[in-house]
């Protein structure tokens, strides 16, 4: 599995990288996003256990023309704020959902509250990430490598030192241990950056608090995602990517995070 999930890796990267930096337009960057938000859309519909393709590919074609409408929006605006806000409001009262999981499940899992959700989970994070990258490809890198840090540092902390589940009955896998060593390179990685961009005083502390917040809701992200997979019963949202499952398994942690960390960014006029 750990060599599959690697291959993958290698062939996402590349082309991850050149829609970031290297793409002769931002458009490449939306496109590239909105594909991958279509397919986690796609792959939300089996998760409310749609079956018919018709509902399924009509509910993704819904997200593509929300996305389509926001890409000619100003950057930024005051539709941005609020989209993230809701987004991080929504995180807030998510928190409490999977902490109570399994009780709380009927707060969540009917259809009618499945449907509008898929929105708020994918719609704020491709907003977040496409203006991010409007503004720099260098933070969006930064936001990119602290989820992919969080989640390196929890999957090799984990197997060797986790010991004390996380959220046993959400994510079994998932360790306290794991949770500390990604948060630990994270922080680790946003204090050579504080540095590097000679963040001093207030600036400084509201950089880090920033990172530390965008981390937590990047596990967040990922822990929902497995609350709502294991309602489901399912092991993985897709197999569009071997050894990754699918689009919504590779971006869980990024629904949360982008929002978070794009809000802040905006609140706090960059760095």
């Amino acid at each position: 599995m750990l060599k599959q999930r690697i291959i993958t890796a290698l062939i996402l990267l590349p082309i991850v990288l050149w829609c970031v930096f290297f793409a002769p337009s931002i458009w490449a960057f939306r496109i590239f996003a909105a594909a991958i938000v279509a397919v986690a859309a796609w792959e939300w519909t089996a998760m409310m256990g749609w079956r018919a393709l018709a509902p399924r590919a009509a509910y993704a074609l819904a997200v593509l023309a929300v996305l389509a409408a926001l890409a000619f929006l100003p950057v930024p605006g005051p539709v941005h704020q609020l989209i993230y806000a809701v987004a991080v409001l929504f995180w807030l009262f998510a928190h409490r959902l999977v902490r109570a999981y399994p009780e709380n499940t009927g707060r969540w899992s009917a259809p009618a509250v499945l449907l509008p959700l898929g929105f708020v989970l994918l719609v704020p994070a491709w907003l977040g990430l496409t203006s991010l990258h409007a503004h720099s490809a260098w933070w969006l890198m930064y936001l990119l490598i602290l989820v992919w840090g969080a989640d390196t540092g929890a999957y090799f902390a984990g197997r060797a030192f986790g010991k004390n589940k996380l959220a046993p009955s959400v994510s079994p896998g998932k360790t306290l241990e794991g949770f500390f060593g990604g948060l630990l390179l994270t922080m680790g990685i946003a204090v050579a950056v504080a540095f590097y961009r000679d963040l001093a005083g207030q600036r400084f502390f509201a950089f880090m608090g920033l990172s530390l917040l965008t981390v937590l809701a990047s596990v967040l992200g990922d822990l929902f995602e497995s609350m709502v997979k294991r309602h489901a019963g399912i092991k993985d949202s897709g197999t569009i990517f071997p050894g990754h499952g699918g689009a919504l398994d590779r971006i869980d942690s990024l629904t949360a995070a982008a929002p978070v960390f794009a809000l802040g960014w905006l609140l706090a006029g960059g760095f």
